[in-house]
């Protein structure tokens, strides 16, 4: 069932069922953080491994503290500067924070989402919300309603419609160890502006089997369709028999053998975000044999996307 009815979803969620939720980023399939039954929940409806940690949800800096153990200086200054917003922030965790949750591993992460609707629904609870991508696990994240009732509609209790998310790439997941601020996951925050804050930063992207941090997975964000990452043009001429499947940065292509989407004409980098999965989607329902895709510039948002991209494509490159 969709709609927008909030206090049917806090009634479901107080009743340890499951709500997708949307935000900024991507749309979240919620479940109450405090209690390890409902989390559960989550990995079940998603077939998502265990020891791929889970995104706590709250609505307010204040909030935080309520399930953690402490909050580093250069981290508050990036809380205070970017929350509510596409940031993820690795705290120490308390007990009241199941392991499950965590799988096992001693930080939370949290995050403060920058949607109206989803901010007035936590208001109305008295835990945050795990809530990792509302999608079967590894599969392209949800930007709409519709993406999470096409493919999980009979897994959860209720989608709250908020509309086609802003950015449409997760959050950018960042953490502090000996007062260097290290991100781990590339999205919707750029370095860029993370390092106007708070200085130069370490990024640790290692594609790792067992992640330290939520999206760190090598093979992710992938379409059924089979992914390349190659010069568009080359790969149209190789394949010039082949129904193909075009996302490009800016260029238009065009012929028989070729459905294109094209992320963003005039070059807007938060543009080309926001289209990637619904591009990534479109190719899903139609008869292309294979999708390429050609990296973007490799700043600001472009290396999220290229982020993107590299993972979905990792079996094939």
């Amino acid at each position: 069932m969709i709609g927008t009815d909030i206090l049917l979803a806090a009634q479901l969620l107080n009743d340890n069922k499951l709500v997708a939720i949307p935000t900024e980023t991507v749309y979240g399939l919620a479940a109450n953080a405090f209690e390890k039954e409902a989390v559960l929940k989550i990995f079940e409806a998603k077939n998502r491994p265990h020891f791929d940690p889970l995104i706590v949800h709250t609505y307010s800096i204040e909030m935080i503290a309520h399930f953690t153990t402490s909050f580093p200086d250069k981290l508050k200054l990036l809380a205070q500067k970017f929350m509510p917003g596409p940031l993820t922030l690795l705290l120490p965790k308390n007990n009241s924070i199941p392991d499950i949750v965590t799988s096992g591993l001693p930080n939370v992460a949290v995050r403060i989402p920058n949607h109206a609707l989803t901010l007035q629904l936590l208001k109305l609870l008295k835990f945050p919300l795990a809530a990792p991508s509302a999608n079967p696990f590894g599969y392209v994240s949800p930007t709409t309603a519709a993406h999470v009732d096409n493919q999980l509609h009979n897994k959860i209790d209720y989608i709250l419609d908020g509309g086609e998310c802003n950015i449409g790439i997760e959050s950018t997941i960042v953490g502090i160890e000996n007062n260097e601020v290290i991100v781990y996951r590339l999205g919707g925050l750029a370095i860029e502006d993370i390092e106007a804050v708070v200085g130069k930063v370490r990024l640790q992207i290692n594609q790792s089997s067992n992640p330290a941090a939520p999206g760190m997975l090598k093979s992710h964000y992938a379409p059924t369709k089979q992914l390349f990452i190659d010069d568009i043009d080359n790969f149209i001429a190789a394949y010039k028999d082949k129904n193909i499947g075009v996302i490009s940065f800016q260029k238009e292509y065009s012929g028989q053998n070729i459905k294109c989407k094209t992320l963003s004409i005039s070059g807007n980098i938060n543009e080309a975000a926001h289209n990637l999965f619904a591009a990534l989607r479109y190719f899903d329902g139609t008869n292309v044999a294979c999708i390429v895709a050609e990296k973007l510039p490799n700043s600001f948002l472009g290396r999220a996307i290229n982020d993107r991209l590299q993972r979905a494509a990792h079996k094939n490159n």
